[in-house]
């Protein structure tokens, strides 16, 4: 028996130029969203940076994420740097969800991306 390819919904969470506390609300509510709607993770873009927001956003978004691990409110996070085959957390991913081999991020080191598994 086949399983469909599990879903990744891709959010722009830079978009708009939100300040840190709107960029968290927006992720909580579109984690929620794509849970909902039978995603198995959500691909986040907050940035890393080179623009000035992009950073605060990713450490602050970053920290919540972890939080949320811990709390075991979301299964797991990949923050971008990691989301390669060499990571343990990716691998494993990758084993359970191999469609998600062809991510156009993965393996590139992009701090931009958290991956977050629902």
């Amino acid at each position: 028996m086949s399983r469909k390819p599990a879903r990744i919904r891709i959010v722009n969470l830079e978009d708009g130029m939100p300040t840190v506390e709107e960029a968290r609300l927006r992720m909580n509510y579109e984690l929620h969203k794509a849970r909902s709607e039978g995603c198995a993770a959500v691909k986040l873009i907050h940035g890393y940076g080179s623009s000035g927001a992009g950073g605060a956003l990713r450490m602050e978004l970053q920290k919540e994420l972890r939080r949320a691990a811990a709390q075991r409110s979301i299964k797991a996070f990949v923050p971008g740097e990691d989301w390669r085959v060499s990571d343990e957390t990716t691998w494993a991913l990758l084993k359970r969800f191999p469609e998600w081999k062809k991510d156009s991020d993965l393996g590139r080191g992009n701090k931009g991306i958290s991956v977050v598994l629902l």
